[in-house]
Formats: C-alpha cells, structure tokens, sequence
C-alpha cells in the first residue's frame, strides 16, 4: 500500500489570502483553519500530513505547525529549508520526519530538486543533527544519479523524488516518457542502495495511474490537488478517491 502524506499548505495559503495581517492564526474571523484541515484529512484516511515553513512565512505560520504537533495522530512531516534557524526550529519541534528542500523567495512554489552535492555540507550537518535527535530526513532531490548516490552515503534513509517535470511534460507524450523513465530508473538506484522512496509536486488524480507504478514506492505527498477537489466535493471524498487511486 502507498502511503497518503497529505501537504495542507494551501489550506494556509487561502486564510493567508484574507487575513495575513491579522494578529490571530485562528479563533474570531480568521478562516480557513489548517489544523482542522489536517484532522478531517486524518479521519478521511491521510496516512501523514505534511507542511512547508517557509522563511518568508507566505502560508504555514509557526502556531500552526506547534498546534499539528499537538493536535494530529497520524504524522507531521515538516519540509523545511537547510539552514540553522529551521534546524533548530526542528529539533525544539521534533516531527516525527523532516524533508530538506531548496527554497527561493521569488518562486511560487518548490520548482526543483535539493542539489545536495552542492551544498554537500549543510546537508550533511542537518541530516546528523535530525538522525542524533531520531528524526528521520528525507531529502528531497530530482531523480538524477549522482543525487542519490550521495544521499545515501550522507546517511538519509529516505528520499523523496521530485516529480514535478513529468506533471509539467505530461501532456506532451515524447517528454513526458523520458521523466517517467528517470523517475523509474531514480527509484530503481535508490532502492538497492537502501533508500526509502517517497514521491511528490505535481501529483493530481490523472497522472496518479501512472506515478503510482514507480517501484517500491513507499509514499506520496500531495497537497494542491487535493484540496482543490476538496472545494467540489469536500474533504473527505477528495481524499477517499486519491486513496482509491493510489491503491486500486
């Protein structure tokens, strides 16, 4: 069964949207509430619920992702960039997991893998530091070799693959086939190297048929997707049917 880690950052991203200068993250007028996102995700079946704490703080806020830790039963995965701020943040928090992931201010959203060779050392840093504290990291990387190849001997015992080039070329058949067969051959490596194989960015409920085959995948983070059904349907059947997806 492939796990459902459910990112809810744009559920802050809509509260944000109205009430970013507003002094509460919830209670009063301020709506939508992540934390109750999270909880009904949970009882609709999310294996996990994930949030991204951005420097610039554009959705998930600190009370939010302190409010998950003590609110949610299933388990908080944070995403955080790899600087000693958000390494002490993580270890005063203690997530059951962390996913290391590049950050640009100027982006949208995370538009690329970790280059962990190039900052072989900061990364190296964090993972010890999370692995001392029993955290476990996942390192979110594109699905090139040498990538993986390093991740594991820095000792992260997971991986998360970034699938956003085969969501973006997905309808464009010849290049799309090509980041399908990196994304299969990524997963291939870092299984027998060890690794645990997570996959998210850009997964929706069309080329969820397709992603879901990768081997030995373990989990997927999905956040936009879902909550963008949710508007139509709700909550729980948006994620009842991904699950459903995942795991025909």
């Amino acid at each position: 069964m492939i796990l459902l880690g459910l990112n809810i950052d744009h559920c802050a991203t809509l509260r944000q949207a109205r009430y970013r200068s507003a002094a509460l993250t919830v209670g009063g007028a301020v709506e939508p509430d992540p934390v109750t996102f999270a909880l009904l995700a949970e009882r609709a079946g999310a294996d996990g619920i994930t949030v991204h704490l951005r420097e610039d703080r554009r959705h998930i806020q600190e009370r939010d992702v302190w409010r998950l830790r003590e609110s949610i039963a299933t388990r908080l995965n944070l995403e955080m960039s790899c600087t000693p701020a958000m390494t002490r943040f993580a270890l005063k928090l203690r997530p059951d997991s962390v996913c290391l992931v590049p950050e640009n201010r100027a982006e949208i959203t995370t538009e690329g893998g970790l280059d962990v060779i190039s900052h072989r050392r900061r990364v190296a840093k964090c993972v010890d530091a999370m692995t001392a504290a029993g955290i476990a990291t996942s390192l979110f990387i594109d699905p090139e070799p040498a990538q993986i190849q390093l991740s594991a001997e820095l000792g992260a015992p997971w991986i998360e693959l970034h699938t956003g080039a085969y969501a973006e070329a997905y309808f464009i058949a010849r290049k799309r086939a090509k980041e399908f067969t990196r994304l299969r051959e990524g997963a291939t490596r870092a299984c027998g190297l060890g690794l645990i194989v997570n996959a998210g960015h850009g997964i929706n409920y069309v080329n969820i048929a397709e992603l879901r085959t990768l081997p030995r995948l373990h989990e997927l983070n999905i956040g936009h997707s879902i909550v963008s059904r949710a508007i139509f349907t709700g909550l729980e059947e948006a994620v009842r049917e991904m699950k459903t997806k995942m795991n025909p």
